[in-house]
């Protein structure tokens, strides 16, 4: 390939809707499990989610997706981007055009803070762009409960009204850690729903939703999404169908259930970030705001 007679890399919109059907038949090509189709049919390609893609005959050949993130950093709110769906088609790796996608990318991020989260192949690669690693954490619980009270219901995101409910609770509620978090992630929470990756969200209150189910004698709490706060303690009952003796969250877990402590480090995804200083404390960046 003749990189020098390569189009210059496109910027695929919420309303591109041809260059979004391509950017959907890009994304298996590259990540086998990874899906977008349903997610852009319920409507979650908003303003926020941008992809930078180099096309060739209306194909992707490679791609760098950016979103616009309300971040959340020891209680502040800092407006950030997080890369992801970086990649190239397997058949043109080698020739530079992932590079090209990311400086565009990157070019659109300007001075703002950006993170990411890859694999551990790729360790050296995002250096390169200024980025360095961030150890992100575990964090567990040790707690006996038995199943208790009116069951929390599930509900169902592929309901619109359903994903318009969590976009306010997400936009307007608590952030669910003041650490090292963020607010106003909803699409991002869809898109693991719509691919089948997230646990089921329950409902305990009308302004209080858990992403969480029970593992063996574990429940796993990835994510809330609620307005005020509440006790989380004495709802766990109405969470669980079995006794449990432990807990696993999601995110850094300080407002939540302040006991909580380190149990090893995350190793299922490196962050990777540019333009933040240090936080120099223990910290999980909520799972359902990966892109």
């Amino acid at each position: 390939m003749n990189l020098s007679a390569l189009p210059p890399v496109t910027e695929i919109g919420p309303r591109d809707v041809a260059l979004q059907a391509a950017f959907c038949d890009y994304v298996p090509q590259v990540f086998r499990r990874a899906d977008f189709r349903r997610w852009r049919e319920w409507g979650e390609w908003n303003d926020d989610y941008r992809a930078f893609a180099l096309l060739e005959d209306g194909r992707v050949l490679a791609n760098v997706s950016v979103t616009r993130m309300r971040l959340r950093l020891r209680g502040r709110e800092v407006t950030g981007f997080q890369l992801g769906a970086v990649g190239c088609l397997p058949t043109h790796r080698g020739l530079g055009l992932s590079r090209t996608v990311m400086e565009a990318a990157l070019d659109f991020c300007g001075e703002t803070p950006v993170l990411l989260f890859a694999n551990p192949t790729v360790r050296d690669y995002y250096p390169r762009f200024g980025f360095a690693p961030w150890r992100q954490e575990l964090f567990a619980a040790t707690h006996e409960a038995i199943p208790g009270g009116i069951p929390a219901p599930t509900l169902d995101l592929s309901d619109a009204r359903v994903r318009a409910s969590l976009a306010a609770l997400s936009d307007e509620g608590l952030p669910v850690t003041e650490r090292f978090g963020a607010r106003g992630y909803s699409a991002i929470a869809t898109w693991y729903a719509a691919n089948g990756f997230a646990r089921p969200l329950r409902r305990l209150a009308e302004d209080a939703w858990v992403f969480s189910a029970v593992e063996g004698d574990t429940l796993h709490i990835d994510d809330i999404f609620a307005r005020e706060p509440f006790d989380l303690r004495a709802q766990l009952p109405r969470l669980i169908d079995r006794p449990i003796r432990s807990i696993r969250f999601g995110f850094t877990p300080e407002r939540w259930w302040p006991e909580a402590t380190v149990a090893g480090e995350d190793v299922e995804a490196d962050l990777f970030v540019r333009g933040l200083p240090p936080l120099g404390e223990p910290h999980r960046f909520p799972v359902l705001a990966h892109t």
